[in-house]
């Protein structure tokens, strides 16, 4: 069964860190481009950061750019998604996804029309 898993979510004080796992099953993630999306209640899904499957490319959403970081650990078949200086506005549900392509052009989210995870909440509250 091919699917991804997310985890290391909650609830974290402004300012705070966390990082976020995407772990793969029934797929080898490095075929894949791998992003973050995430969705906050009342908003539309927003792309996050993205990892292309050939170069490592990476691509980050402007309300986290120099905060978040993506990665991959290709022999644990898993992806990262390192949160620092964590804002209440970072509050959602965050999810993965693979892409058979590699990110590209001025919209590179839409590279991922593989597989996704079920999402994991990250809530941002003192």
């Amino acid at each position: 069964q091919v699917q991804l898993v997310e985890s290391g979510g909650g609830l974290v004080q402004p300012g705070g860190s966390l990082r976020l796992s995407c772990a793969a099953s029934g797929l080898t993630l490095d075929h894949y481009s791998v992003a973050w999306f995430r969705q906050a209640p009342g908003k539309e899904r927003e792309g996050v950061a993205c990892i292309s499957k050939d170069h490592g490319d990476t691509y980050y959403g402007d309300s986290v750019k120099g905060r978040f970081t993506i990665s991959r650990d290709n022999a644990k078949n898993t992806a990262y998604l390192q949160m620092n200086n964590l804002k209440s506005d970072d509050t959602a549900v965050y999810y993965c996804a693979t892409g058979f392509v590699n990110p590209y052009g001025s919209n590179p989210w839409r590279a991922f029309t593989g597989t996704w995870g079920q999402g994991i909440q990250v809530t941002v509250s003192s």
